[in-house]
């Protein structure tokens, strides 16, 4: 994530992979106060078996396009509403889901939504080799429609 602010929303990812199953970490680095440290951490993802990145960042949001042009794993963007944001995020949104050809930023919604489908989103990738992580995909699923269906 680019700055601390962003950690409530962002942990909604974490929490989310975490009730998956999934293990993950959350850093504070910034595309534009930190890139060199960006650049190292991005450096160490692959050899540590890191399959997917997660970035939210709010404002200019460039965090998750700087990231893709330093790898080739998935990467995907959350968009975020700063403190001083325009039209309720309509920037980070712009910022990061208009990424040039060949350089992917898969973007879904604006915060916490967002957040939590970053989550379920690179589950699901992971899921493509892993059919125990695709049934436990399935039930939260199941558990979803049955929550809405009990209303």
């Amino acid at each position: 994530m680019g700055s601390a602010s962003d950690e409530p929303t962002m942990r909604v990812a974490s929490e989310t992979l975490l009730g998956l199953g999934i293990e993950s970490e959350m850093r504070i680095l910034s595309a534009h106060r930190t890139p060199e440290a960006l650049r190292e951490w991005v450096q160490t993802l692959e050899p540590r078996g890191v399959r997917i990145v997660i970035c939210g960042a709010g404002g200019a949001a460039h965090l998750a396009g700087a990231v893709a042009a330093l790898t080739t794993l998935p990467v995907i963007g959350v968009p975020l509403a700063a403190a001083n944001a325009i039209g309720g995020g309509l920037d980070a949104l712009l910022s990061t889901v208009q990424m040039p050809r060949g350089v992917p930023v898969a973007t879904v919604a604006v915060g916490e939504a967002g957040a939590a489908n970053a989550g379920i989103l690179a589950a699901e990738i992971l899921a493509t080799a892993d059919e125990e992580l695709a049934a436990r995909l399935r039930t939260m699923r199941e558990g979803m429609a049955a929550k809405v269906l009990a209303r």
